[in-house]
């Protein structure tokens, strides 16, 4: 690890403690964002930003023009302006498993082709032949040209995957569904919970339906024990249709027809019974949360074809080039990034609200715990040292006015203000009316009216003038002052869903960035998988019970004693 820079430590610099200092003055003049709106008539206008379809209005953060300012010195201190440009130009950033980081080269233009290569690879070639054979076998499943074992086209899509390899596609599926035209539904398994399996493929016809399985080695234990399930499920079922007679040969064939993946384990591909034709790859400087614009996409490319997914993909790119160009006092994304680690590190709140104003990104905020805890929720630097502050947000959100009726509570009124970022689209799909009220203004006015309560609260004066009973007062105020961001795009089309991934991906990097942290790997995630392995055989092996702890031992009598 010697030859590995050590990252900046942020906490030594004098820009930390010019940050503190701010922090401190301002919780001694008592700042507020009703006092800051009225003293600066400019301050929307200096806090909102445009990049491309989404507009960004970070007025109701609780910061200064000074606070914007010493964040971006502290951003120039830690070099995230020079990490950055690593980052883009294939320097292997990813300390821990000695690799590049190109995440962002699967959405680059065909036009870079021959323009980044990076270790020998021609990235942008190799993306373009694999997101070429997508789209070519997407359109012959979507014309129908594409047909299972029985001749009938493909109207149903299983995906199985886990992770990465999971989250992004069914949080994309759902977001883009009014973009559906092809008649073909997609389903995803990921969960090793029987259960899973059998609810997605309860009505399913398996003469109608294409399994994907999506595991870059075809060795990650969930999803091929889900695989090897939906395999047994298609062959007994074709076999009970009359589709099949259960032979080898129709097995075999059956298999071919109804089955492809996205791997580069082109060997347990072929062995699982796949025609290694239908396997496409991608590679190393892919981690699984970033991966849903490479080839873990296929589900999308055929429910929404290539003429969507290449939207989606120019959505990611515009991104990387504002965050790449763009000043950082003018960079909405890294200011983001920055306000995340002024609202962890300096204001204490270590929680994080992601509010879609829009039922399609109900699964916004799950994909998003993955993006940001996997990628910042450690407590080692890029260079094996102890981290020096503290690290990582905790995630979590509900569509609309869903939360409105759940959480918005605690949001509103508990004791440790909690930021939020609150996003809508001017334009739905599914316009509505009530009467003479438009249903979407009638969303959008709870919007915009919760960040304005969150902002500006409400005083014990103004209970009283409701004519409320003294003893009621206290618990009617709203202190107000809790800290939010508003994004407002046109539309959630592909291309601003793009957007909003690529947005959270450079602010996680960012965040990443100043607390030192290689946000690429992932080895929390790999004790419980090891264990699990060696505890399974214990729940009928008495030697290998024997071996676990105490905990372990009893749970696993509870579960023989009570086995049905």
């Amino acid at each position: 690890m010697s030859n590995i820079p050590a990252p900046v430590d942020a906490t030594k610099t004098p820009e930390w403690e010019a940050l503190k200092a701010h922090h401190d003055k301002l919780v001694a003049d008592h700042f507020n964002l009703k006092d800051a709106f009225a003293a600066d008539d400019k301050r929307v206008e200096k806090l909102s930003f445009d990049m491309s379809d989404l507009h960004f209005d970070l007025s109701k953060d609780l910061v200064t023009d000074e606070t914007v300012k010493l964040l971006c010195d502290l951003a120039r201190a830690v070099k995230v302006e020079e990490r950055r440009d690593a980052m883009f130009s294939g320097e292997h950033i990813n300390t821990t498993e000695d690799r590049a980081v190109l995440h962002t080269a699967l959405r680059r233009p065909k036009d870079q082709i021959g323009k980044f290569v990076v270790d020998g690879q021609d990235t942008v070639a190799d993306v373009h032949e694999v997101l070429d054979r997508m789209y070519a076998f997407a359109e012959r499943v979507r014309s129908g040209e594409w047909k299972g074992v029985s001749g009938k086209r493909i109207e149903h899509v299983m995906s199985i995957g886990i992770g990465g390899s999971d989250l992004g596609p069914v949080m994309a599926y759902e977001a883009l569904k009014p973009y559906a035209d092809a008649g073909i539904d997609c389903r995803f398994v990921s969960n090793i919970d029987p259960n899973d399996m059998a609810e997605k493929t309860r009505g399913l016809d398996p003469e109608t339906t294409l399994v994907i399985i999506v595991s870059k080695t075809f060795t990650t234990l969930e999803t091929i024990t889900n695989a090897r399930e939906a395999r047994t499920w298609m062959l007994d079922a074709l076999k009970a249709q009359g589709a099949i007679d259960g032979s080898d040969a129709q097995n075999a064939d059956a298999i071919k027809k109804h089955f492809v993946a996205v791997s580069t384990n082109l060997e347990l591909v072929e062995q699982f019974g796949i025609d290694p034709e239908n396997a496409f790859g991608f590679w190393s400087w892919v981690g699984g949360r970033y991966s849903v614009d490479s080839a873990v996409g296929l589900s999308l490319i055929i429910a929404f074809g290539p003429e969507r997914f290449a939207e989606f993909l120019a959505g990611f790119h515009d991104v990387d080039n504002y965050f790449k160009n763009t000043p950082l006092e003018r960079n909405v994304v890294a200011l983001m990034g920055l306000m995340n680690v002024w609202y962890v590190n300096f204001c204490g709140m270590g929680s994080h609200a992601v509010l879609p104003y829009n039922q399609y990104l109900h699964r916004f905020p799950a994909y998003l715990q993955q993006l940001t805890m996997e990628s910042n929720g450690k407590s080692t630097r890029w260079d094996g040292t102890p981290a020096t502050s503290a690290t990582g947000e905790v995630f979590w959100g509900e569509a609309g006015t869903n939360g409105q009726h759940a959480f918005y509570q605690l949001i509103h009124q508990g004791t440790k203000p909690i930021p939020a970022d609150f996003i809508a689209f001017v334009n739905t799909p599914n316009p509505t009316k009530d009467g003479d009220q438009d249903v979407h203004e009638l969303f959008l006015g709870n919007f915009l009216a919760q960040t304005k309560a969150l902002a500006f609260g409400k005083t014990a004066d103004e209970v009283r003038a409701e004519g409320t009973a003294e003893w009621m007062v206290p618990a009617r105020c709203f202190e107000g002052n809790r800290p939010t961001t508003s994004i407002f795009g046109e539309a959630l089309t592909p291309h601003a869903l793009g957007e909003l991934i690529a947005l959270y991906e450079h602010i996680t990097f960012v965040e990443g960035t100043v607390w030192g942290l290689d946000s690429y790997d992932q080895w929390g995630v790999e004790l419980g998988k090891q264990l699990a392995k060696q505890i399974t055989p214990a729940f009928h092996d008495d030697e290998a019970l024997a071996r676990q702890d105490a905990s372990t031992q009893a749970l696993i009598a509870y579960y023989r004693a009570h086995r049905k």
